[in-house]
């Protein structure tokens, strides 16, 4: 495509041999890479970097490219800054418009790097990733004008206090993070009592109800989809995860799922919306193996306690002929889990019975190792009497 006609953005002054990437594709950079030509429109994307390609910390920015464009299309301008380590914005972009014939062939890489089908997979995957996000959102979560984030971006809930550290004493690249306030040890309302707190306690509808409601009541006029600001929330903490290795943004996104997952009387009244997250949730575990933070083959069963008691939610809330289509991203989902981590999130295996030996000789064996996730033998719940010590 003509320089014209496409939307691109210039990386100038990129040393070779770093990291950098775009959305899922990374890549090191050579003497001649100056940026990206031919970014898909109608799409949130998010550029990275990196002085080395492990352990150095990550940062990148955020961008969108809106599906019509009136003028000119969109030019993204960031210069490497040699001391801080970091791209940096230039202040007038459309400066640099008349540099993009001269770059446009040899300095810079297209955004598909296949064609045909292929290439619309790329560009699929990603959109099925970003689908809910908004302005709004993502400026919440960078905390700042330039949509930036880096791999020590925090929020306050998740930052180690240290005796003596005062917010002076953090280093500069701790940029603050935007989270929504989720608590999962208080999802009942400010002055519930009884009744009433013990049910907000087992179910998080309430929780859920009221964040959505004081989220979209600070600006009515971006009418969003009831709910967006929780699949957005977690659209961008997985990115953040998957490309800058944002832990911060990984406890976000486990008090979303967490949140969520815990829900039974909202799950009726709201079938569609539990749908389109357990579509979304599937898409995110199917690039778990992209990223260290997720493992789900030994450290999944925080995600794991969560799926199998919300299909019990379904059951009790569901009788047979309802639910269909939540129930069926939910068999969707488990079969998935069964297949590429063998994970059972039923009940209906066998945990005591009769073992052969090899000499014939016939043993009677018990399985322990789901007593912790199923409440069973030591791991039962205790009544203790307060009053008699």
């Amino acid at each position: 495509m003509a320089p014209a006609s496409t939307a691109a953005v210039l990386l100038l002054d990129l040393p070779p041999g770093i990291l950098c990437g775009i959305d899922l594709l990374s890549f090191t950079t050579t003497a001649h890479f100056q940026g990206i030509k031919d970014v898909p429109r109608g799409c949130w994307h998010f550029v990275f970097t990196s002085e080395t390609a492990s352990h150095s910390i990550r940062d990148g920015f955020w961008f969108h490219v809106p599906t019509t464009i009136t003028n000119s299309p969109p030019l993204i301008v960031r210069k490497w800054d040699t001391s801080l380590g970091s791209l940096l914005p230039c202040s007038d972009p459309d400066s640099f418009r008349v540099r993009l014939p001269s770059l446009w062939e040899k300095n810079l890489s297209p955004y598909r790097q296949s064609a045909g089908k292929e290439a619309q997979a790329e560009i699929g995957d990603w959109a099925g990733l970003t689908e809910h996000l908004s302005p709004r959102l993502i400026r919440h979560l960078t905390q700042n004008e330039d949509w930036k984030i880096t791999s020590a971006s925090s929020a306050k809930e998740d930052r180690d206090e240290i005796p003596g550290l005062t917010a002076e004493d953090v280093k500069e690249e701790e940029m603050e993070l935007g989270v929504l306030g989720i608590d999962l040890k208080r999802t009942w309302r400010e002055g519930a009592i009884g009744r009433e707190r013990t049910e907000a306690a087992l179910d998080s509808s309430w929780a859920l109800s009221d964040l959505v409601e004081r989220w979209q009541s600070q600006d009515l006029q971006e009418n969003e989809k009831w709910g967006n600001v929780v699949l957005g929330q977690m659209e961008a903490c997985f990115l953040m995860v998957l490309t800058v290795a944002n832990y911060s943004c990984l406890e976000e996104w486990k008090r979303c799922v967490g949140l969520v997952l815990t829900c039974e009387r909202a799950v009726r009244e709201r079938k569609e919306w539990f749908g389109t997250f357990l579509v979304l949730l599937k898409r995110q575990l199917e690039r778990c193996e992209d990223v260290e933070l997720f493992d789900l083959s030994d450290e999944g069963a925080f995600l794991k306690r969560l799926l199998k008691g919300f299909k019990m939610a379904l059951g009790h809330v569901f009788g047979e002929a309802e639910g269909e289509e939540l129930r069926e991203e939910m068999e969707a989902l488990e079969a998935f889990l069964k297949g590429e981590y063998g994970w059972e999130l039923g009940d209906d295996f066998v945990r005591r019975g009769i073992l052969e030996l090899e000499d014939g000789e016939q043993v009677e064996m018990e399985m322990e190792e789901m007593d912790g996730e199923d409440e069973r033998g030591e791991y039962a719940p205790v009544v203790v009497d307060l009053d008699n010590p």
